[in-house]
């Protein structure tokens, strides 16, 4: 057995809350960096928004493709707006720049909810805007581009975007593993219970073919032991007998479940008169136990033993939701055209009966 460790949901998202209200914390500590509050504000507002829709409690696991949409624009507006009311070449910004971090959650958020690509799309822009922004800032607005993007990329330690690319990657990476292992235990545990379904098929197979074999050992024994002792010599009435004991042997393997003490009984009296009798289990039967089954196989012996019909058969509904055993009895007019076979006569029904599942049985004549 392997243990496995589940982490709440509700306690991972209440992380994931403390850390984007902190990003937000530090933003309102810097309010005063930037040439104008109103813009962080509306980026604060848009970053809020994005978190709240992203960790949502009742959100299914796989975030939906609008949103993910949504918070790549947030990581793309975000750095815009916040960007253009700060001076890049200034030593004293702080946390002013709170927005990279920012983003790097939303990512990593959006890439833990399945989302991977997106998720590096957007710091992927992330990574582009602090580049120009932070080159530009160093080299001034006119430099050669290869300059700019030179010194931008120097300025990417400083700023702590490549902490949030690693914690992006980190999560796509780890979101993309957490999939392949739970598909992974989706066939395992497939392959468990099929194992498992064959394991107790084969165990009820053998423990049903020990059920069979005890019963016609206890039937055929006696007779088998009088053909040993006597050499093969059998009388008549020996020889009538052991028909009647291949019948019986018979209704073990087609009756299974129509079988009890009592419907043995009745069965072998009535073939001990001359009835042809059929039992004839189907599956119809096999959701009873206990007092239920009793009660339908009482039922059926009582039936047997009343009846006077020549042909006898019972048979499980296989197909009914209400009656579990159908018992028809037929009865020829004339012996000597019932000797002609089974399609020369003109077979009366004298049993009709439907044993329901439940409460009294249902006869009809």
């Amino acid at each position: 057995m392997t243990g496995v460790v589940v982490v709440s949901r509700t306690l991972t998202l209440i992380v994931a809350t403390c850390f984007s209200g902190y990003h937000v914390l530090l933003g309102l500590y810097s309010i005063n960096e930037p040439a104008s509050s109103m813009p962080i504000l509306a980026a604060m507002g848009l970053y809020i928004v994005a978190t709240i829709a992203s960790l949502w409690p009742t959100s299914p696991m796989r975030m939906s493709l609008p949103l993910a949409l949504f918070n790549v624009a947030v990581a793309i507006a975000i750095p815009l707006i916040v960007g253009s009311q700060l001076d890049g070449s200034s030593t004293t910004l702080g946390y002013a720049t709170w927005y990279v971090a920012a983003i790097g959650t939303l990512m990593t958020i959006t890439a833990t909810r399945k989302r991977p690509q997106l998720a590096l799309l957007g710091v992927g822009t992330l990574v582009v805007h602090s580049v120009l922004w932070a080159g530009l800032s160093d080299v001034g607005r006119g430099g050669i581009l290869g300059s700019v993007v030179w010194a931008g990329i120097g300025e990417l330690g400083h700023m702590g975007v490549i902490g949030s690319v690693v914690w992006v990657m980190a999560a796509a990476v780890l979101s993309k593993a957490l999939v392949k292992a739970g598909r992974d235990a989706r066939q395992y545990a497939r392959a468990e219970r099929e194992a498992s379904g064959w394991h107790a098929a084969q165990e009820a197979h053998l423990y049903e073919r020990q059920v069979r074999l005890t019963q016609t050992m206890r039937l055929a024994m006696p007779m088998l032991r009088r053909i040993s002792d006597s050499n093969g010599n059998l009388s008549e009435a020996d020889r009538q007998e052991c028909r009647l004991l291949e019948a019986a042997i018979r209704d073990e393997i087609r009756g299974r479940r129509l079988l009890n003490h009592a419907v043995r009984e009745q069965v072998m009296a009535a073939r001990r008169r001359g009835a042809s009798v059929t039992l004839l289990d189907e599956g119809g039967i096999d959701d009873l136990n206990g007092a239920d089954l009793e009660i339908v196989l009482n039922t059926l012996a009582t039936a047997i033993g009343r009846t006077s019909a020549d042909k006898i058969i019972a048979r499980t509904s296989a197909d009914s939701a209400t009656v579990a055993v159908t018992v028809v009895g037929l009865s020829s007019p004339d012996p000597a055209e019932s000797a002609l076979g089974p399609d020369s006569s003109n077979e009366e029904v004298d049993l009709w009966l439907e044993i329901p599942r439940q409460a009294e049985p249902a006869v009809s004549a």
